[in-house]
């Protein structure tokens, strides 16, 4: 099927006029007359049809509202990807009530957080119960199943009824809740199914199965849980394939994926590994692939056009805040020309706007605000950061109360009327898919007792990959002010990727003329420290297999210095340095390394034991 996104305008317009918002049903309602019997849930654990879908949903919205729970209720979900995930999430909603989701790998300190600024009435755990606010979604499932789908009947809400709750960084060092409503959760799919970005209802997408990749805790899991209520079957990614790109792309074909959302880090090495239409094994072709969360780099645009061309994907770039309910522009990637971010959806109308809220003329810089029905209700608890962020919309054509977002995004209209994707105004930044304030690891660095002042900016090159580099000037007399030691502490209080992947101690901070922050004098960090014991270069003291492990090391992060005692993520290694060192190994050493054996042995030493282990498996 050839899909279509909202018409090219004319040349000299430059901003697309977005087409009549689409007329959409409350989710729910669509999901109670999906086919019983049709698989709605694959996970690990456990797989449900849509008659257990519902029934279960009943059930956990029985007991919801048992406890009080109901329309504007805040049901904080702390649970992993997987079944139990969809059918409280489903079941909340089934009350009236909106889902906090608070992903069980952040810190103890960072749920805490989440749970009481939201005001959540009630969380729901897959571990042990330890306050009186908590359940288990063993409690909320357990009875006998049944078939119900005849009496599924959601609690009645209004289209502007609180949905969820959703963090994201904070510029003021506090991470802030952005409220979305029941509507515009509704309108972001049929907008999705209008523009053909999701198949319509023709028989060509409806039963299509909809891989759930993103962390509840990231906007993107939202366009894809959403499709459940559509009768797509919602598969779900276990952590581990979902870090390894030869396992993403194996459980791609052997579960028969048609829809895989991922970042454009992630679509990278994911690529390559899809096999073309008709090759052995290849799944249903082309695969939709839904691109977002950062910018795309032209190499990868001409990349992702060559897999389009061949038949493997049909993909689209897809832009959106998460105040503007998760994707806001959206335009097919064919690989020709310059990346950009397409043309708004038709729920959203895009103002492309100077300092004083004037139109730029077509091909000038300007500020991104986004106006229109998706737009969210603002922040939960910050009424003057809403008012900040959420202005009256200043267009001729809006109507008395009409507000639109400001994105902090620098855009153009380019000749066609696409937009083209400038970068940030402020500071904040998208890493490997996260959007980040920096101003909040520069909080929490200099909060913490040995650090005087702190700083954050996001480098090109960090150990051969974009990172954050945070830099410090310690306190008078401070004792742990050494970067192992700041970075294990801040490891306590943020998520793992705002953790900066180096620390730089500085006895001053670089100044302008006129007395500021010279954050363009800051310093490139140096290689991490070695080991106790560690030898120059990657040949003295190793033994032969780590000499080899230990050459791709020096490779993949750029480290002059590797000894049998260095720890790869203390060297500055994350998670897609460990996809790149998997893949030279299997080029170099001829080993089929999973990505969880780098996590399992991240000193040298060790990861040289287990490869040498993996070549005499090879060798019988």
């Amino acid at each position: 099927m050839t899909a279509v996104l909202p018409e090219r305008p004319a040349a000299d317009t430059a901003i697309p006029s977005a087409p009549a918002p689409v007329s959409a049903a409350d989710l729910l309602e669509r999901l109670a007359a999906v086919p019983g019997d049709r698989r709605a849930v694959v996970a690990r654990d456990r797989a449900l049809s849509f008659d257990a879908l519902r029934a279960e949903a009943m059930r956990i919205a029985a007991r919801l509202t048992a406890r009080g729970i109901g329309p504007e209720s805040v049901v904080a979900l702390c649970l992993p990807r997987g079944a139990d995930l969809v059918a409280a999430l489903i079941g909340t909603l089934t009350a009236g009530a909106a889902y906090l989701p608070v992903d069980p790998k952040l810190p103890a300190e960072r749920r805490r957080y989440l749970v009481e600024d939201a005001g959540a009435d009630l969380v729901v755990t897959a571990g042990p119960v330890t306050a009186a606010h908590q359940v288990t979604v063993a409690e909320l499932t357990a009875g006998e199943p049944e078939a119900a789908a005849a009496a599924y009947a959601p609690v009645p809400v209004a289209p502007g009824t609180l949905a969820y709750v959703l963090y994201t960084s904070g510029s003021t060092g506090r991470p802030k809740g952005v409220e979305i409503g029941r509507g515009a959760a509704a309108a972001l799919l049929a907008e999705l199914e209008r523009t053909g970005i999701v198949a319509g209802e023709d028989g060509t997408g409806v039963g299509g199965r909809v891989g759930w990749n993103a962390s509840p805790s990231f906007d993107a899991s939202v366009q894809q849980w959403v499709r459940i209520c559509r009768g797509d079957t919602l598969v779900m990614i276990d952590e581990e394939t979902r870090a390894d790109p030869a396992l993403l792309a194996r459980f791609v074909d052997e579960q028969g994926l048609t829809d895989l959302d991922l970042t454009p880090s992630h679509a990278d090495p994911l690529l390559d590994l899809l096999g073309a239409p008709g090759s052995p094994g290849a799944g249903p072709r082309p695969l939709t692939l839904l691109v977002g969360g950062e910018a795309i780099s032209p190499a990868l645009w001409r990349r992702i056009g060559e897999r389009t061309a061949d038949g493997t994907v049909r993909a689209v770039n897809l832009y959106g805040p998460t105040e503007c309910t998760v994707d806001a522009t959206a335009g097919w990637i064919d690989g020709t020309g310059t990346p950009h971010i397409g043309t708004p959806l038709p729920g959203l109308r895009a103002r492309v706007l100077d300092g004083k809220l004037n139109p730029v003329p077509p091909g000038e810089s300007g500020e991104l605000y986004l106006a229109g029905p998706r737009v969210g209700r603002g922040y939960r608890n910050r009424p003057a950061l809403t008012a900040e962020r959420f202005t009256a919309d200043s267009a001729a054509d809006a109507a008395p109360g009409d507000r639109m977002y400001r994105t902090g995004d620098l855009v153009r209209a380019l000749p066609d009327g696409r937009l083209g994707y400038l970068g940030r105004a402020d500071g904040q930044v998208k890493l490997r898919g996260h959007r980040i304030e920096l101003p909040e690891i520069e909080a929490a660095l200099a909060a913490l007792p040995p650090v005087a002042e702190a700083v954050a900016v996001l480098r090109e090159d960090v150990h051969g990959a974009p990172g954050i580099v945070a830099y410090y000037r310690p306190a008078p007399g401070a004792g742990d002010a050494t970067p192992e030691g700041l970075r294990a502490r801040l490891a306590a209080a943020l998520p793992a990727y705002m953790v900066p992947a180096a620390l730089v101690a500085l006895d001053r901070f670089p100044v302008t003329v006129g007395g500021k922050l010279d954050r363009a004098a800051l310093p490139a960090p140096g290689p991490a420290p070695a080991e106790p014991g560690t030898a120059d270069g990657p040949a003295g003291g190793l033994t032969h297999s780590e000499q080899l492990i230990a050459g791709v090391w020096a490779a993949v992060l750029n480290a002059p210095r590797i000894g049998p005692e260095d720890n790869f993520f203390k060297l500055g290694g994350h998670s897609l340095l460990a996809i790149k060192l998997v893949s030279r190994v299997r080029a170099e050493l001829g080993v089929a390394l999973p990505v969880k054996a780098v996590y399992a042995h991240p000193r040298l030493r060790d990861l040289a034991i287990h490869i040498d282990g993996l070549i005499a498996a090879q060798d019988r």
